[in-house]
């Protein structure tokens, strides 16, 4: 190797770590999401959602992920002691940071089961309340170094609160309340009066003791749980009470939504004598958290995010910027308008891909599944769970339901044919409208499965996807239906999609399905696909995307190879996919929406799953080129790879890939059109292995 080689080789190393990765990255929206727990220290205030925690030092006007560390990010309690935040989840124990969430570390040895929903402090005992076999309560003393359980006595080891009352340690089950005054060494039943042992809040407010109960609304005691008496003075039912938060001698109730109740939040100012909805401006009302910090109460909802007052309740605003944990279910594309239909929050309109804002005005629910969106001409249609379908003709301004003749308003899909309109619905089939949604009828005639979760059409030909039934087809706008399922091993249908001959099927733990004659045959194509639970499908051009439970994968040959393109996407599980000028759309559940551009991720292909020999770098051809030439290299087991090109002089020109890969043979392609003519280098890195090779563009 010559010196010149040599040091261009070694430059090409030292440049390469500066390179920035190619990924996905995180819209600023849809905003809100699912907060299980709240905590406030000095001037921080965490929230713990499903997927991880937030942080905001500005009384929540704006928010960071603050999960670095946190391998489970399904966060379900937090508790402050000292500088020391600690955080319990579903299914992966404690973690606890010492710098406000920069960084965590799971502090869980001895806890037998992960499923950690309520911890409390004193002094230098921490505890732990878990749900699950082998729950219970676990007593550390040493901040979560080690834990012991500390049961002896008690008979219900599902812990869904724990709080003290002076040196009273007090637990609230699925069996009651229980009572410890020894820090947890013995425990005794505390319950009488209570009529129901549901019992998923506690707190305490001076000598005062309360529970929130799952339908049978407040109890208080004021012997230290010796006997119960309810406290619902105020409340119209019997609600569910699933937190407590207390400011001075206030004392605030977070309900949720029942069928018998509106939910919301409550203020006490009598020690739970009498209650009082204080609910102005909280668009939410499923409160599953409640802190004081300050002069300010927030509350933590199930689908809206974060809302303050400054009032004691008076008057509510939204506190989301920056807290991204939205569940989206649905989008579509209208020009350079994108829509997305979110589970609570309702539906959100991005201009720009980016940035993006409720548009619901006129929707009667926003605390429904938006399953379904459509884009037709200039109107945009939204099939909500529960509550039908609804129109905008005006960019989601306004809305307007289009529900006559629709008996069941369970939506699931929208498919446009022509002047047809098409809703899929959980249940009742699919029904037809002719004239935008201003009347619709029943065509279920041959579909022995009602529960229709996708649906699409190709020329003349209606598709239906069923939750069971498989695949049906329709030559005659729904008049009758016939089932199209020969070599359709899986008939679990999540997704539909069709590209010219081509209809994919994407099946619930079966993977993609492909038929090129309509639906009389199908065949499997899941070659390089890791993860067979196919939730959505997209193309763009001939490029074909799957959106799965555990990440994005891409085709550029009808499915016959896959290879992934998560590289940088926080949250793997997808719900639906969409493509919008050059980028490919990601909504997921619990993430919000994710954005990639399409070219990031169909410069490199897979051509064969076979496993190679060994790591291997083909050189390019043709060469000389001009635009456009190939690469071939060789995967033989999972690595993560990347691939770049750079000019004579060692910069950086473009970087091809930069993602894990599974073993395989791949086809990189290179356009030099907006590059000069020369002699480039591209270089190969995998795992242990490295090389190099020259290529000359020639215009």
């Amino acid at each position: 190797m010559s010196f010149k080689s040599l040091f261009l080789l070694i430059y090409l190393c030292i440049l390469s770590v500066q390179v920035s990765n190619s990924q996905w990255i995180q819209t600023s929206g849809p905003y809100g999401g699912r907060i299980e727990c709240l905590a406030a220290s000095g001037t921080n205030l965490f929230a713990g959602t499903y997927v991880g925690v937030f942080l905001s030092t500005n009384n929540g006007t704006t928010w960071s992920a603050a999960s670095s560390g946190l391998t489970n990010t399904n966060v379900r309690s937090l508790v402050v002691s000292g500088t020391n935040v600690f955080a319990g989840t579903h299914g992966g124990g404690v973690y606890l940071t010492t710098n406000n969430g920069t960084s965590w570390v799971s502090a869980s040895s001895g806890i037998v089961s992960p499923f950690v929903y309520s911890l409390a402090v004193s002094g230098t005992n921490l505890f732990a309340g878990t749900i699950g076999s082998g729950g219970g309560v676990f007593l550390s003393t040493n901040n979560g170094t080690s834990w012991t359980l500390v049961n002896s006595g008690l008979t219900n080891n599902s812990i869904y609160g724990l709080t003290f009352s002076g040196t009273n340690l007090f637990a609230a089950t699925l069996g009651g309340v229980f009572l410890s005054t020894n820090f947890g060494t013995s425990w005794v039943s505390a319950n009488s009066g209570l009529i129901t042992n549901s019992i998923y809040a506690i707190s305490a407010l001076g000598t005062d003791l309360f529970v929130g109960t799952h339908g049978d609304g407040v109890y208080k005691s004021t012997n230290n749980g010796t006997s119960w008496a309810a406290a619902n003075s105020g409340f119209t039912g019997f609600p569910y009470v699933y937190t407590f938060a207390v400011s001075g001698a206030n004392l605030f109730a977070g309900l949720r939504v029942s069928t018998v109740f509106s939910g919301g939040v409550y203020l006490s100012t009598n020690n739970g004598a009498s209650w009082s909805a204080v609910n102005s401006g909280l668009t939410s009302t499923n409160v599953q958290a409640l802190a004081v910090s300050g002069t300010n109460l927030f509350a933590g909802t199930e689908h809206g995010g974060a809302f303050r007052s400054t009032n004691n309740g008076a008057l509510w605003a939204e506190v989301n910027s920056g807290l991204t944990s939205t569940y989206v279910y649905s989008l579509a594309v209208q020009g350079a308008n994108i829509f997305a239909g979110t589970f609570g929050g309702g539906i959100f309109l991005s201009t720009n891909g980016t940035n993006w804002a409720a548009v619901n005005s006129g929707m009667t629910s926003q605390n429904n599944v938006g399953y379904a969106l459509i884009s037709s001409g200039t109107n945009i249609f939204a099939g909500i769970d529960a509550r039908g379908v609804f129109i905008s003709t005006n960019s989601g301004t306004t809305w307007d339901s289009v529900n006559t003749g629709l008996t069941n308003k369970y939506m699931r899909s929208l498919a446009v044919s022509g002047s047809n309109l098409f809703a899929g619905t959980f249940g009742g089939g699919v029904y037809l409208s002719t004239n935008n949604g201003t009347s619709w009828s029943q065509v279920n005639s041959g579909l022995t499965d009602n529960i229709v979760y996708a649906l699409t059409s190709s020329g003349a030909n209606i598709f239906a996807g069923t939750a069971n039934g498989g695949v049906f087809l329709s030559t005659n706008n729904g008049t009758s239906w016939s089932v199209v399922n020969n070599g359709l091993t899986n008939t679990s249908v999540q997704a539909l999609t069709v590209s010219g001959a081509n209809l994919f099927v994407g099946t619930y733990n079966g993977g993609v399905f492909l038929s090129t004659n309509n639906g009389t045959s199908w065949s499997a194509v899941n070659a390089g696909l890791t993860n067979l639970n196919v939730f959505s499908l997209a193309f763009s051009g001939t490029n074909l995307f799957a959106g799965t439970r555990l990440g994005v994968f891409y085709s550029s040959n009808n499915g016959t190879a896959w290879s992934e393109v998560s590289t940088g996407l926080g949250n793997t599980y997808i719900n639906i996919l969409a493509v919008s000028g050059g980028n490919l759309f990601a909504g997921t559940w619990g993430s919000g929406v994710w954005r990639r551009p399409i070219s990031e991720m169909t410069s490199v292909s897979i051509i064969s799953s076979e496993v190679p020999g060994e790591f291997g770098l083909s050189q390019n051809y043709p060469n000389p080129f001009n635009p456009e030439t190939k690469v071939i290299f060789t995967l033989p087991k999972s690595s993560f790879t990347k691939l770049a090109v750079y000019d004579i002089l060692g910069r950086l020109v473009v970087t091809l890939l930069n993602e894990q890969l599974g073993a395989g043979t791949y086809e990189a392609v290179f356009n030099g059109s907006n590059y000069p003519s020369g002699v480039y280098y591209y270089r190969l890195t995998a795992d242990d292995f490295t090389d190099t090779k020259k290529m000359i563009l020639v215009k």
